[in-house]
């Protein structure tokens, strides 16, 4: 079955920590199996992704690739399906179609810029996709851009090798730890 990767453009420590940590645990709540950061490595960002994983199971890669470039055309010529997420894309709902249809056959790369986007992404990606074509978060449009594709299953799943696990209440919070 083919999966969905994210690819964190442009990461920067000091002033990106909070959002691309942000970008990282909708990626995993929703569906995605991975990560990629590139910009400024920031091994304190990926080992903190990498523990709230282990803790809460399932399958999340997190993986720091300097060469944003050759990652997506490598992805490319291994038939995978690019979409950058931008706001001054083709709205979601006009292409959402194409989207699921590909997702059938072909893996997906989601890009999600942090600082100014290259040109050059533009031009790579399959599909330029707006959740709106106003200023918004990236944290935003990971979410919204997967829970369309998924069309909601995903927030049924349930994470195998959980060391942590939530019991939904109505009121109240119930954890069962170390299950």
């Amino acid at each position: 079955m083919p999966v969905i990767r994210i690819l964190r453009l442009g990461h920067r420590i000091y002033r990106d920590l909070r959002v691309s940590t942000h970008c990282a645990l909708v990626a995993y709540a929703l569906g995605a199996r991975g990560i990629t950061f590139s910009g400024s490595r920031d091994n304190g960002l990926m080992d903190g992704v990498k523990k709230i994983v282990r803790q809460w199971g399932g399958e999340f890669d997190v993986e720091y690739d300097a060469d944003w470039r050759g990652l997506m055309m490598e992805f490319k010529r291994g038939g995978g399906f690019v979409i950058h997420s931008t706001m001054y894309g083709i709205n979601l709902p006009d292409v959402i179609g194409k989207i699921r249809e590909t997702f059938r056959e072909r893996d997906i790369l989601l890009v999600v810029g942090s600082k100014k986007v290259p040109s050059e992404v533009y031009q790579m990606a399959d599909a330029n996709v707006a959740v709106t074509n106003l200023p918004h978060s990236e944290v935003a449009s990971t979410a919204i851009i997967l829970d369309w594709i998924f069309e909601g299953r995903e927030l049924s799943r349930r994470l195998p090798a959980a060391r942590t696990k939530i019991v939904p209440q109505e009121r109240g919070k119930k954890v069962m730890k170390n299950i």
